[in-house]
């Protein structure tokens, strides 16, 4: 397992942005997949963008899909999610998680071995 702490998140009015990273620890952070969650108030978490190993494929929930991009530097053990046009709905909680089975981790958080304990992102009208 890894252990993932993320940060960058906050306050920011719509149409802004935020960058909020992901950071591993562990020599093996290379083999995982990893993917960004979020859970707003009353509602279950759900995904929201995915990426491979070795950054080569990145996968994304329709909501995000043209404001939102996940990248990932494996030479700083670090995941990034860029949010742009941000919209109140998007509002929530987000976690990282990795895996090292790219479809657990995309589809199968219960099975995750590993998350962070989660970043507040509020977005103002």
């Amino acid at each position: 397992q890894v252990q993932l702490v993320e940060s960058g998140g906050g306050l920011v009015q719509a149409g802004g942005s935020l960058r909020l990273s992901c950071a591993a620890s562990g020599r093996t952070f290379s083999r995982y997949a990893v993917a960004w969650y979020r859970q707003a108030p009353g509602k279950e978490r759900e995904f929201v963008a995915a990426i491979t190993w070795a950054g080569g494929n990145q996968y994304y929930d329709d909501s995000v899909k043209g404001r939102f991009t996940i990248s990932r530097d494996n030479t700083k053990n670090t995941v990034y999610l860029q949010m742009n046009s941000l919209k109140p709905e998007d509002t929530a909680v987000y976690y990282c998680a990795a895996d090292m089975s790219l479809v657990v981790v995309k589809t199968n958080p219960a099975s995750v071995s590993s998350w962070g304990q989660g970043t507040q992102v509020t977005v103002s009208s």
